[in-house]
């Protein structure tokens, strides 16, 4: 049966690729977006099948709009993706000793904002219309392997994202007895088109040798798990690593 899917900061990279494993299922998705339009109107046009959506709104502030918008187009959401994220480049690094205090400020500021409130309140907006319906809904948070392995050049988005699985798992307990399963993956680094550069010459061979399969992963490897996630309820709770053996936690 055709599910609604929320996939939040959908207009590139994983969130794109998350969207479009679902479509292929015969899903419904609702494609979130904040600024990138016309980068989100490529996702959605790429979606195979009916019945998607784009929907336009700031997590930080409008989680509430975003939840209702996609409620209504969708029919009823039945899976929300927590996607959006100040993610890891070059213009949000802020390493300790090489940042000014009012980078370091606004760097955490916008990673709590966005990474765990933004998270944290579209979760809570997309439960309620489930638990109002009475259904049996997922929620699948993108976490990171960075949560456990750390983020020396981004400490903000390490910190956030293990706050994002602390908060998945407390809610896979709270929100079980209404059927409500949650989950999260935690990835390595992903190939993007946003950090296409990193993986260019040094760095590149660095960031690749992490692995001993000696790559990084593609988005749609991320996107089938995610897939995974937000149909089994007896995965609810978990954190799934997929790093390709770049960091092994016990």
């Amino acid at each position: 049966m055709s599910r609604g899917i929320l996939v939040t900061g959908a207009a590139a990279g994983l969130g794109r690729a998350v969207a479009l494993a679902f479509a292929e299922r015969g899903d419904r998705v609702a494609v979130h977006y904040h600024s990138r339009q016309a980068d989100a109107e490529a996702t959605l046009n790429s979606l195979p099948g009916n019945g998607h959506t784009l929907v336009q709104g700031d997590i930080t502030v409008a989680a509430r709009q975003i939840a209702d918008t996609a409620e209504e187009a969708l029919g009823g959401v039945d899976v929300l993706v927590n996607n959006a994220a100040v993610l890891t480049t070059t213009e949000t690094a802020h390493p300790l000793a090489g940042t000014s205090f009012e980078h370091w400020q606004r760097m955490w500021r916008e990673s709590v904002d966005v990474n765990l409130l933004g998270a944290a309140d579209m979760t809570f907006c997309v439960a309620r219309h489930m638990i109002e319906r009475g259904v049996a809904g997922h929620v699948v948070n993108v976490g990171s392997r960075g949560a456990f392995r750390g983020e020396p050049d981004h400490p903000a988005y390490g910190a956030t994202k293990a706050a994002l699985h602390s908060l998945g798992q407390s809610l896979a307990v709270s929100l079980a007895p209404h059927g409500i399963a949650v989950a999260s993956v935690a990835p390595g680094f992903i190939a993007t088109e946003r950090v296409a550069d990193w993986l260019t010459g040094e760095r590149g061979a660095e960031l690749k040798a992490q692995s001993p399969f000696g790559r990084v992963a593609e988005p749609r490897e991320i996107a089938e798990a995610v897939v995974y996630l937000a149909g089994s309820q007896w995965a609810s709770g978990a954190v799934l690593d997929l790093n390709g053996a770049s960091y092994l936690r016990t």
